[in-house]
């Protein structure tokens, strides 16, 4: 049987036997296959447990074992870390609106009846664009591509449904550059990744960062394992750094990200049972994160935008408890919140039980079939049950 160090389960309020149990989904799916390893963290009460498992890059040439530290390609937790982060940035600063229509800033957008089109509406996915289009398969610039969403019609009335769609937070990164008056990457750093002092994050991680990073699939027509630079192929199109996907971290940093949101929710969850004393501000081993949103801009982040659509419940970015994207598992508050990344990440918080949970695995190193899904719910479950007080 494995031994974990569990001297941490004290301070996180948790029962001994509760944090082993919520560290074992991780071995069992790779034991069964499913990744080839990974790194689950639980953060709670200004404290912070994680375990890492199997390997960041494992093949018959190659083994890397994974380490707490290990770098993962974010994925879609690109769209909640960088593109809402700057998004309510300027928001907060009067700069761009909700209710904005997208053409007011990207004139070109407005094409194919998308001119009432807003930026709330991107954010919340019901603008009425697809979902995806394999953009990167043209050889087209990142100018190009920008202009074929553009030029895009709708799939569907906007405002109708909710269509989880990339294609909307490229085009918000493009808003994002225009109203920073610099590129996606730079202001990501500037604004976000270094005030909150997350030294380990950043798009276009350098070659020396690249043994500390997990590998993620074999792309045949590059010969290759997609490995430190990133998965997701339109953004490799836009230059590795987009508003869709392209950020890499550690759990440790996306820790420092989730506090500020777990701090800046305790008044909107105080309902639901948390306290605004309690969850006042973050409170870390470093002391204070930076707040660099404000308590408005969380509060209508993480509200539901999508009250007329049936079935839906999503914020702005956020999926919301109870939408079909909600992996959060039974245990968690009503009014948690959280994301999911397609290689293989998540990233999970609940204010009412002080709690932050983060998976990060490189699941489509094996392949894209194998879904983490029921391992996803499984950590959540074991970390929510395992709290004593």
């Amino acid at each position: 049987m494995k031994k974990w160090d569990l001297s941490a389960a004290g301070q996180l309020g948790l029962s001994e036997e509760g944090l082993q149990a919520a560290w074992s989904p991780l071995d069992n799916a790779i034991e069964q296959g499913l990744i080839p390893g990974g790194v689950a963290l639980i953060g709670r009460r200004g404290h912070a447990a994680a375990y890492a498992a199997g390997h960041a890059f494992l093949s018959e040439e190659r083994s890397l074992p994974a380490s707490v530290d290990t770098i993962y390609d974010c994925a879609s937790l690109t769209k909640v870390v960088v593109t809402l982060a700057l998004m309510l940035l300027l928001m907060d600063r009067g700069q761009v609106r909700l209710a904005d229509p997208v053409a007011q800033h990207i004139p070109a957008f407005g094409a194919a009846g998308k001119a009432e089109v807003t930026i709330g509406q991107l954010l919340a996915h019901t603008s009425g664009l697809p979902a995806h289009r394999h953009l990167y398969s043209h050889g087209w610039t990142p100018q190009q591509i920008q202009e074929a969403i553009c030029a895009m019609e709708p799939d569907y009335p906007p405002g109708t449904r909710c269509v989880y769609s990339c294609l909307g937070y490229i085009i918000l990164g493009e808003i994002i550059r225009q109203q920073f008056g610099r590129p996606l990457e730079e202001a990501a750093g500037s604004e976000v990744l270094q005030p909150l002092g997350m030294t380990a994050s950043r798009y276009n991680p350098p070659p020396e960062w690249k043994p500390r990073i997990a590998a993620t699939e074999y792309d045949a027509a590059l010969g290759e394992y997609r490995w430190g630079f990133v998965h997701d192929e339109n953004a490799f199109g836009l230059g590795g750094a987009a508003g869709n996907a392209g950020l890499f971290s550690t759990a440790s940093d996306l820790l420092r990200y989730a506090r500020m949101w777990l701090a800046l929710a305790g008044s909107a969850s105080s309902a639901d049972g948390a306290t605004n004393a309690s969850l006042s501000r973050p409170r870390t081993e470093e002391g204070p994160a930076a707040f660099l949103l404000s308590r408005e801009a969380v509060k209508e982040a993480l509200r539901s935008h999508t009250n007329d659509i049936p079935g839906a419940n999503r914020g702005l970015g956020w999926v919301l408890h109870g939408d079909p994207a909600d992996v959060g598992g039974k245990g968690l508050s009503p009014y948690s919140f959280g994301h999911t990344g397609f290689t293989g990440t998540s990233l999970w918080i609940a204010p009412a039980q002080d709690l932050i949970l983060i998976l990060l695995t490189n699941r489509v190193h094996f392949g894209r079939g194998n879904s983490i899904a029921a391992l996803r719910r499984q950590f959540h479950e074991a970390a929510s049950a395992a709290i004593q007080n």
